[in-house]
C-alpha cells in the first residue's frame, strides 16, 4: 500500500467542528494502527486498505495517467490575480467535454475567469473552445483553439460551462454561468454558435455558479438549474483581512463566504420557443429564505421513481437535496435524508458533487468534496432510509482532510467494473503559503485518486498512478470522458490562473469496457436524465446521462462501463427520460454502441487500438 505521508496529516488531529486536538501520542498511534476511529466526535485517523486486497472483479494493476497538457494544445491560461484578495477571484473554472461537430471525438470547452479590475473594464471572453483534430490518426488527442471562429466572444466573468442541445435541433449548444450574467450560445453549425443570451431569458444577475440540465417535468424540453453563491458589489468590496471572517489560521485573507450575504438559486423552465421562464420559487427550489452559498449542482434519480431529483452543494452551509414530486414541484428532503451535514452533524464547505453506484446495489450514491480540515463525504444510498455518511469506513475520508477538494466524478478508470473517484484539489488562499508546513498544505495541491476495491472500500493510489509527479496547481473544475476513444476515461482539469491540465489514461491491463451513446426520439435528443442498466454475465450496473456536475463542469454524455477481464455484456435496459423503457442486445465489449429509442442498436464502433 502507499504509505501515508506525514505531511498529509497534522501531528495533532483537528476537530472538524471546533479545531480541538487529540494528544499527539494517540494521533500517531492511530496512524500506525492503520485504522479509523472517532474519539468524542473528533476525526482521528484513517488509512487505506492494503494493496494486497483483491478485487472482487478484475485486475490488481494500478491506474496510470500521463500529463499530455503541452502536447494537447489546450493551453489558454485561466484568468485570475496572484493575490486573490476577493472571493470572486478564487471560485471560477469549469470545463466541459462534448462533440461539437459530430465527428465522434470529444472537443473541450474551458472557462476563462477574470479579475475585479479586468471585469470593470469589460471582462474577458467567458470560455475557450478547443476542437479535436486528427482524432482518428493520433493516440494523444490534439486540439486547436476555435473560440473566435466559433463565435464565442462575449466578455464577462465565466464560472461554469455545460453543453446540451436545448432546442433539439441536433447541434449542441453552450451555456456559461458567471458573475454579473450568464451566456447562452445556440449551435448553428458544427462548432459554430450564435449568442442568444438576451433573447433566451437566461442572462440572470448576481454571482451564479454551478449549472445542470434535466427535463424535470417530462415535457420533453431540457430545463436548467443555476446555483447562486454570494452577493457582492465590485464597487463596495469587503476589505481584505479586515474581520474575523477574513482571516484563516491567523493569516489575513479574502472575505467570505461566511460574513457575506448569500444569493438565491434559479430554475429556468424551457418554453420550447428558444426562451426560458424562471420558476424556482414556484417549483420550491429557490433557496430564497436561507440563501445558502451554492456551488456544484447535479441531477439524479436517487430514489428510482423515474423523476430527476436535484442536489446542490453549498459552501459553508447545509447542502440541499430536492425530491421531484412529479408535478413540477420539489420537496426539500436534505435534512431527513441525511445529506445536509456530515456524520458529526457539521455543515461543510462543499464544492464538488458526483452521483454513482459505487457498491453495485442498484442505487445511486453521492460523493461531495469539501474544504480543508474537513473531509470529503461519501453518502451511501440506503433507499427509503435515506443516506449514510460512510466516508471514513470506505477510505475516502481521512486522506482528504488536508486538502481543499473541487472537481470530481465517479468513473471506472481501470475498467474493472467498479467506479473510482478522482478529486482535483487546491487552496483558495494564496496567502496560505506563509503557513505551509509539514502539517499544512499550500496553495497548489496534489490530486487524490481513490481506487474502488470492489468490496465497499477504496484505496488512495495517486502516487502509483503518477499523479504526484505533476506540478502542484490550485485546481478547480474536472471533466471526464474518453478523449481518444480507446475505452479509457481521460480527464480535463482547470487550474486557477494557469493553463488547464489534460490527463490521458494510460492504464495497462486486460480489462474490457463498453460505451453507450443514447439517442432519444422526439424531444431531448441527447437522452439527458435517462438511465441505462447494463446486464452482464455476473451482475447489473447502472448509470444515468447527466449534464452538469463535478465542480462547475460537464462530463461526456456517453456512458462508459468497465467490464473486467472475463465479464461479458448481455443486454442493456434503457429507461428513457420520458418514462418509457426498452431492453436491447446485439453488442459486444470494447465498442462504442449507439442506441436509438425504439430502434435498438443502430451502430457499434470498435475502440481504437491503444
Amino acid at each position: 500500500m502507499t504509505p501515508i505521508k506525514q505531511s498529509h496529516f497534522n501531528s495533532k488531529a483537528p476537530n472538524v467542528r471546533t479545531g480541538n486536538i487529540l494528544p499527539a501520542s494517540l494521533w500517531h498511534m492511530l496512524v500506525r494502527l492503520g485504522t479509523l476511529v472517532q474519539v468524542a466526535g473528533q476525526v482521528a485517523c484513517l488509512t487505506i486498505l492494503s494493496v494486497a486486497t483483491v478485487h472482487v472483479y478484475g485486475q490488481t494493476a494500478p491506474i496510470s495517467f500521463m500529463d499530455v497538457s503541452a502536447a494537447s494544445g489546450i493551453n489558454v491560461p485561466h484568468v485570475s490575480t496572484p493575490e486573490k484578495r476577493f472571493i470572486v477571484e478564487s471560485m471560477s473554472g469549469g470545463a466541459a467535454v462534448f462533440d461539437c461537430d459530430g465527428d465522434g471525438f470529444l472537443d473541450v470547452a474551458t472557462v476563462n475567469g477574470s479579475s475585479v479590475d479586468r471585469f470593470k473594464k469589460g471582462g474577458d471572453p467567458m470560455i475557450t473552445l478547443y476542437h479535436q483534430v486528427n482524432g482518428e490518426k493520433t493516440k494523444v488527442p490534439t486540439f486547436e483553439n476555435v473560440t473566435q471562429s466559433a463565435g464565442l466572444m462575449r466578455k464577462g466573468w465565466g464560472m461554469s460551462v455545460t453543453a446540451v442541445d436545448y432546442d433539439n435541433d441536433g447541434i449542441p449548444d453552450l451555456f456559461v454561468t458567471g458573475y454579473g450574467g450568464n451566456a447562452l450560445y445556440h449551435g448553428v453549425a458544427p462548432c459554430k454558435f450564435q449568442d442568444v443570451t438576451e433573447k433566451s431569458g437566461l442572462r440572470g444577475q448576481g454571482f451564479m455558479t454551478g449549472a445542470a440540465w434535466a427535463d424535470y417535468d417530462r415535457d420533453g424540453l431540457l430545463d436548467v438549474f443555476v446555483a447562486g453563491y454570494v452577493k457582492i458589489d465590485l464597487n463596495n468590496l469587503p476589505v481584505f483581512g479586515s474581520t474575523q471572517t477574513c482571516s484563516f489560521k491567523g493569516i489575513r485573507v479574502q472575505c467570505g463566504p461566511r460574513g457575506l450575504p448569500g444569493e438565491r438559486d434559479y430554475l429556468f423552465h424551457n418554453r420550447g420557443d428558444g426562451t426560458f421562464e424562471e420558476v424556482a420559487a414556484k417549483a420550491g427550489v429557490s433557496d430564497e429564505t436561507t440563501k445558502f452559498f451554492g456551488l456544484g449542482v447535479e441531477w439524479a434519480d436517487y430514489n428510482n421513481d423515474g423523476w430527476p431529483d436535484l442536489f446542490v452543494a453549498d459552501d459553508s452551509s447545509p447542502n440541499l437535496l430536492y425530491k421531484n414530486n412529479g408535478n413540477g414541484t420539489f420537496t426539500d428532503v436534505s435534512f431527513t435524508t441525511g445529506v445536509s451535514y456530515n456524520r458529526s452533524g457539521d455543515e461543510q464547505g462543499t464544492m464538488g458533487v458526483t452521483w454513482g453506484d459505487y457498491d453495485g446495489d442498484g442505487k445511486l450514491d453521492l460523493f461531495v468534496t469539501n474544504f480543508d480540515n474537513e473531509y470529503n463525504v461519501l453518502y451511501r444510498n440506503l433507499g427509503t432510509k435515506g443516506f449514510l455518511d460512510v466516508a471514513l469506513e470506505t477510505g475516502v475520508g481521512t486522506p482528504s482532510v488536508p486538502y481543499v477538494g473541487w472537481g470530481t466524478s465517479f468513473a471506472d478508470l481501470d475498467n474493472d467494473g467498479w467506479p473510482d473517484l478522482l478529486v482535483a484539489n487546491g487552496h483558495v488562499y494564496p496567502q496560505i503559503e506563509f503557513a505551509k508546513s509539514e502539517t499544512q498544505m499550500g496553495f497548489g495541491q496534489d490530486f487524490l485518486l481513490h481506487r474502488n476495491l470492489g468490496n465497499g472500500t477504496f484505496e488512495e493510489i495517486s502516487e502509483q498512478a503518477g499523479l504526484r509527479k505533476l506540478p502542484l496547481r490550485s485546481r478547480r473544475g474536472a471533466a471526464f470522458g474518453d478523449l481518444n476513444n480507446d475505452g479509457l476515461v481521460d480527464v480535463v482539469v482547470t487550474n486557477i490562473g494557469e493553463p488547464p491540465t489534460v490527463l490521458l489514461n494510460t492504464t495497462q491491463n486486460q480489462n474490457n469496457s463498453v460505451t453507450f451513446r443514447l439517442v432519444q426520439s422526439g424531444r431531448n435528443h441527447d437522452a439527458i436524465g435517462s438511465r441505462l442498466s447494463l446486464k452482464t454475465t455476473t451482475r447489473v450496473m447502472i448509470q444515468e446521462v447527466e449534464a452538469g456536475g463535478s465542480y462547475l463542469s460537464q462530463n461526456d454524455l456517453r456512458l462508459h462501463f468497465g467490464l473486467g477481464k472475463d465479464e461479458k455484456p448481455l443486454s442493456a435496459e434503457v429507461r428513457w427520460s420520458d418514462g418509457k423503457a426498452e431492453t436491447v442486445s446485439g453488442f459486444q465489449a470494447n465498442q462504442i454502441v449507439t442506441i436509438v429509442q425504439g430502434k435498438g442498436v443502430t451502430n457499434a464502433q470498435a475502440f481504437r487500438t491503444r
